[in-house]
């Protein structure tokens, strides 16, 4: 072999070793250690608070629980209340004629009061026992007030869970072998807890109740519950791990035993979203084989405090047992993840309370044990127990409540400083500062050095709490870290502060960042392991090495292994192209095989389509479906103007199944008279507003412009603003009364007089009004209370739904504001995204097509579909169909309903013509000249037509339009009207 040869082996060896090394030393190398600090949670919670109520963390900061003794447990009988609101529906009874003292609240409003004598003073857990009643996936939320009044802000929202389960376990295997996870069931039956919080505490919160008589009021937030009995229940004490050593026979020899269980294999959860999910790696259990497996639990899919997984397990005698988890915790460097462990229901002893798992690159399988490693031992008797295992992140809420505290307390003096200088902006985007102008900042603020030095103590205090409590480095501690020296360099010369102003916005971004993630606890885990204590139970995690053949061999795989559904399709059948996701298409073909197939004896194939572009080029090779769905608003119109879709009103029935959605939505699935497709799913656009901020402000939620801009300097003088998308002008554009296009669809319109007067007022948003141009996060912003009110979409709704669960019951949605008319009307007028479903003009099989789309957009099937999709994921991938029946049938809040069918009466959709692409484009090149150039904007919105009319003549051009044709768009000029039993 010659030298060359020997030497390029030796290189390629050498990389490899490189490599391989590196992978090693990122899989183990280890965070820097931090040692603890002496700040404490008294030191960061010592702000005062001014909020109207007080976080329960710091109202408990010098509170002694513990030398109680002789308190008595409170039952009160719920149908034995003394007060309730008349909005509140309520029956005697739990409707199983079993307790007749229960009441069933069948709504989510008003309130029940209840009397009560306390024997005793002292601190109290509030116990409930309930029942779920049918409802929308989501937990049930009442407020907690007692005498009147909520003791903390936690007390504002205290959830009671749904239980949930999978529907079938093991998982069921598609034809090439895939898992399929299933729907999730709700377990419905008798459930008792204690009001608890656990981004307040690990513990059930606790009421402090003085000798005598007390009121205590449930306040209805959200969804229906039976309620059987409530009682104020003496605090229940945990032995710490030493303590509960004592407790139990002591430890004596065992033989070595063990067993896993696995994480997927649940016996009850408190979320519909928390989710099984895949994972490939040497040792993962089980190994997935080059097939989808749904071998792990969690993630970023069980993070929220409160959130809980059960599972059971056996042992075989009674004794003394150890626990493993083998978890991956990797989402938020540097944090650890925190879980409340509780056994049959109890916290075995206080060291299980919010038990950290440390940042980890990958799966590690770790024992229970203490700082110093030794192990933890759980008591069991013979037979089945049940593990549970709660997020929890009271440990980091002083650093939230402390870090919240400061973000506002710089916003403020960001505004005083502008107040004090003018460095305000004057159109929204640009930053106003005149670096030339000398200021003399201790005359005009004496405080200014006190202020900035207490600003740098507190984050400083703030950082070495984190550091403290992870002992390692984090991204959030060196986001303060570079956030202090900002605030360090202003010190130095207080003068350059008002050069430098925008560097507060700049810390308030940073830190705000984190600080919406601050109290979630993602935690993966593969398996559970229960064993003797000692017990070598050989199991492994993926070493650096033992990767490189696992990934070889799943390479080779991929080259006998079938991944491709397409080769099973069955011959002659129905062909259905499905542009979402593989769980939705997964549940489709379920949903198809249970009902549609046996009903019209048609077999259907069921395909992804993961790129849009497919549908172009199978349609340009002759390769195409019989059926798409999920395609985009514009796509049925497009392919229309080029005969590649079928005209659907041509088939029977047609009628009665477009008649299955609101005339203003299904506009855009119009061209030449003819209909190219059926709306599947909508995307709303409403108003989003912060209760609680308006009610402080003495502001109303505004039904028109007019109110809207009467309270924009309000809020502006309070230092926050409105949020509307700027995107968006076609909502000004119809509430003005102006339609886009001519009503024969060959002539742009923009410049009629009510779309002049459009442009202007949605250019004036931003010039005269100042409202802010981009806003890359209006929830955070909502949520933060810097923009309490704003238009966003569906998507919003959901999220904050979701995510923002401390602002649960201080926000509504509300239609968008409108335009009055002389008869007092109000035009609201907006255009409603959607995804629609066509059938492909080149299909063989267009009659059957056609009962699918008939079967596929039905009320019943719609409704069941919304149901399990949500029933997968839960609230966040709600299905917002755009049948109107099947809308009625999804759980909504009724104040939200109510808003959401007033808005969706004035839906109005954009009309598809040849060119239409253009418009988007040339709206925005108009709004840029005259908000940034002050171009006036008759000018810019004249440019617009122009640019607009001369692609839509070239294109009308292309397609052998001629100037005497007429495209028919349809004219929505009346609201729909709802039947009066939809109301």
């Amino acid at each position: 072999m010659s030298k060359g040869k020997l030497l390029g082996i030796a290189l390629r060896l050498l990389v490899v070793a490189a490599l391989i090394f590196g992978v090693v030393r990122w899989v183990g190398g280890s965070e820097p250690v931090i040692h603890a600090t002496s700040v404490s949670p008294e030191q960061l919670l010592s702000f005062e608070n001014k909020d109207p109520l007080i976080p329960y963390a710091k109202l408990m900061l010098d509170k002694d629980t513990t030398q109680q003794s002789g308190l008595q447990p409170i039952v009160i009988a719920p149908g034995d209340y003394s007060n309730a609101s008349s909005d509140a529906i309520l029956q005697a009874g739990d409707g199983e004629g079993g307790n007749a003292a229960a009441i069933r609240w069948e709504n989510e409003k008003g309130s029940v009061e209840w009397k009560l004598n306390a024997p005793q003073e002292g601190w109290y857990e509030l116990h409930f026992k309930y029942k779920a009643m049918p409802g929308s996936n989501a937990s049930i939320v009442r407020g907690i007030q007692i005498d009147g009044k909520y003791p903390f802000a936690e007390a504002e929202r205290i959830e009671l869970e749904r239980l949930w389960k999978d529907s079938k376990f093991p998982y069921e295997r598609n034809e090439i072998g895939q898992q399929v996870r299933p729907s999730q069931m709700e377990i419905v039956e008798w459930r008792e807890k204690a009001a608890v919080h656990y981004a307040a505490s690990s513990e059930p919160l606790l009421f402090h109740l003085g000798k005598g008589e007390h009121t205590l009021k449930l306040v209805g937030v959200r969804e229906p519950v039976i309620i059987a009995e409530l009682s104020f229940q003496p605090p229940k004490a945990i032995p710490s791990y030493e303590e509960y050593k004592r407790l139990h026979p002591e430890t004596s020899a065992s033989e070595e035993w063990f067993a896993v269980m696995e994480a997927e294999e649940v016996k009850q959860k408190s979320s519909i979203a928390i989710q099984t999910d895949f994972w490939s790696e040497p040792h993962i259990s089980p190994d997935p084989k080059g097939r989808i497996t749904y071998n792990v639990l969690g993630g970023q899919r069980w993070r929220l405090p409160g959130e809980w997984v059960e599972w059971s397990m056996n042992v075989p005698k009674d004794g003394w047992y150890e626990i493993d988890l083998k978890a991956f915790q990797d989402y938020r460097n540097g944090f650890e993840a925190y879980r409340t462990l509780s056994i049959d229901g109890e916290v075995p002893f206080r060291e299980m309370l919010h038990y950290g798992l440390p940042t980890k690159k990958e799966f590690v399988i770790k024992t229970l044990a203490n700082k110093e490693g030794e192990s933890y031992s759980f008591y069991l008797t013979e037979g089945e127990h049940t593990l549970r295992l709660t997020s929890d992140s009271s440990l980091v809420q002083p650093v939230f409540l402390a870090l919240r505290d400061t973000l506002a307390e710089l916003a403020d003096y960001d505004r005083h400083v502008r107040l004090l200088t003018g460095n305000y902006s004057k159109s929204g985007f640009d930053a106003n500062i005149d670096s030339t102008r000398t200021w003399d900042m201790r005359k005009l603020d004496p405080q200014v050095e006190q202020t900035i030095a207490g600003l740098i103590k507190r984050l400083q205090d703030v950082r070495g709490y984190i550091d403290g409590l992870n002992g390692v480095d984090s991204d959030l501690s060196q986001a303060i870290k570079s956030s202090t020296a900002l605030l360090e360099k202003m010190a130095v010369d207080v003068n350059e502060i008002p050069v430098k102003v925008n560097d507060f916005s700049t810390i308030q971004n940073n830190i705000g960042t984190w600080l919406a993630t601050l109290t979630q606890q993602p935690l993966l885990l593969d398996y559970i392991v229960i064993k003797t204590p000692g017990t070598d139970t050989g199991l492994k995690t993926a070493s650096a090495l033992a990767r490189v053949p696992y990934a070889v061999t799943d390479f080779a795989r991929s080259f006998y292994l079938d991944y491709d559904t397409r080769k099973h399709n069955k011959e002659e059948a129905l062909t259905v192209w499905v542009q979402r996701g593989r769980d939705y298409a997964e549940l489709l073909r379920e949903l198809v095989d249970q009902d549609f197939t046996p009903k019209t004896g048609i077999q259907v194939n069921i395909n992804l389509m993961p790129n849009p572009n497919m549908l172009i080029l199978g349609n340009a090779a002759g390769e195409v479906p019989d059926v798409a769905l999920g395609v985009g608003e514009s796509t049925p119109a497009d392919y229309a103007m080029r005969d590649a879709v079928a005209d659907l009103s041509q088939f029977p029935d047609f009628k009665e199944v477009f008649d299955r959605f609101i005339p203003g939505v299904s506009r855009s699935m119009v061209y030449d008279e003819g209909v190219y497709g059926l709306p599947e799913v909508q995307n709303f656009q409403v108003m989003f507003y912060r209760t609680d901020i308006f009610e402080n402000l003495g502001l109303t939620a505004p039904d028109t412009w007019e109110d809207l801009f009467k309270l924009l300097p309000t809020l502006q003088e309070n230092g926050m603003t409105m949020s509307y998308p700027k995107a968006d002008f076609t909502t000004l554009f119809f509430q003005n009364g102006a339609e886009v296009y001519s009503p024969d669809g060959l002539q742009a319109q923009l410049t009629s007089e009510g779309g002049q007067y459009a442009f202007k007022r949605w250019t004036d948003l931003y010039k005269k009004y100042n409202l802010p141009i981009d806003i890359p996060a209006f929830f955070q912003h909502f949520r933060d209370g810097d923009i309490p009110i704003g238009i966003a979409d569906f998507n919003t709704y959901v999220q904050l739904l979701v995510a923002a669960p401390e602002i649960t019951g201080h926000w509504k949605i509300a239609p968008l504001p409108g335009v009055k008319q002389e008869d007092g009307t109000v035009e609201r007028w907006s255009p409603q995204g959607v995804s629609a479903a066509v059938i492909m003009e080149k299909s063989d099989n267009k009659d059957e097509a056609w009962q699918f789309l008939d079967w596929w957009t039905s009320a019943e099937v719609q409704t069941q579909y919304a149901s399990d999709i949500e029933s997968f994921y839960g609230l966040e991938f709600r299905w917002n169909t755009a049948n109107v029946e099947a809308m009625k049938s999804l759980s909504w809040p009724s104040d939200d309903l109510a808003a959401l069918r007033e808005q969706s009466r004035w839906a109005k959709n954009m009309p598809y013509v040849p060119g239409y692409y253009f418009l988007t484009r040339e709206m925005e090149f108009a709004w840029n000249r005259t908000v940034m150039e002050n171009i006036p904007a008759q000018d810019s919105l004249e440019q617009a037509q122009l640019s607009l009319q001369r692609e839509m003549n070239r294109r009308q051009g292309n397609f052998g339009i001629k100037s005497t044709d007429n495209l028919h768009i349809p004219q929505v000029t009346e609201p729909y009207k709802w039947e009066e039993t939809d109301k």
